[in-house]
């Protein structure tokens, strides 16, 4: 990194709900918010679930979006590495949005060393003990067969029943998404531990969870940070990286004279 520059981390957008009016307001506050992040950016990590629902035939992609889509295809044009992780709601994301975009995509979660600090980035569905169920549709989901099977029903069908599929899953999710578990029973902070026991990182970055969190977690004698980003469908929280510390923050209204509130200590609730 160069001095001055810093790091940006947001995700689960979920555009497209919960009506297109309302996703335009999101889309567009989204868009200003890149704008303004670019001006110092050195990379850019979106963690999955930029889409309620997403699927790429060979020849067609869904309506809409293209506000967002233009946005990172100008920002990678510009230069500046724009890092998209797979979510729940977008995993069949292929070919497509990589190519006219020229984002990197990532479907596991990855290491990454920063300026010296180690870095354990991805979007956070399906890590963790539990959640079997969801872990034996996502096999499904992620199954090739599966997606060329859906891939031969007629679009307009396809994508009536994502979108059922996907609010239906929304809708269960979403009950727990401003309730703290406690860190014995929230998955990625148990998974997080896992990873320490393993190895040091200094921050664990991951979305799903929809619910703004910054805590220290340690395991083996090794402590690092676990920081999920909320969502910016009621949190607008993001972090960015100065090259030596993470700082979880809210976005607070709109345009260049908005303004950034730390979310600090445990859970935003």
């Amino acid at each position: 990194m160069k001095p001055g520059q810093r790091v940006h981390f947001l995700s689960d957008f979920h555009l497209g709900i919960p009506d297109a009016a309302s996703s335009l307001v999101r889309e567009r506050r989204i868009c200003a918010f890149l704008d303004e992040a670019a001006k110092d950016a050195s990379e850019i990590f979106l963690l999955g679930d930029l889409f309620d629902f997403w699927f790429e035939w060979r020849q067609a992609v869904p309506r809409g979006h293209v506000r967002l889509l233009g946005k990172l295809a100008e920002l990678t044009d510009r230069g500046i590495p724009v890092h998209l992780f797979l979510g729940n709601h977008d995993m069949w994301i292929f070919d497509y949005v990589p190519k006219e975009t020229g984002v990197i995509v990532h479907r596991e979660p990855i290491e990454r060393e920063i300026n010296g600090k180690r870095f354990l980035i991805g979007h956070g569905d399906g890590l963790g003990p539990g959640d079997h169920g969801y872990k034996f549709m996502r096999s499904i989901f992620r199954n090739p067969v599966c997606q060329w099977l859906f891939a031969r029903l007629h679009p307009n069908f396809a994508l009536w029943l994502g979108d059922f599929w996907s609010g239906r899953s929304r809708k269960k999710s979403y009950e727990n998404d401003r309730k703290w578990l406690g860190e014995d029973k929230e998955w990625l902070v148990q998974y997080c531990r896992g990873q320490l026991e393993k190895k040091h990182f200094d921050f664990m970055l991951f979305g799903h969870r929809h619910l703004p969190v910054d805590i220290d977690v340690e395991a083996a004698g090794r402590r690092g940070r676990y920081i999920n980003l909320g969502d910016w469908i009621s949190y607008f929280t993001y972090a960015v990286f100065d090259g030596h510390e993470v700082e979880l923050k809210r976005r607070v209204g709109d345009g260049p004279l908005c303004d950034d509130v730390r979310v600090s200590g445990g859970p935003a609730v």
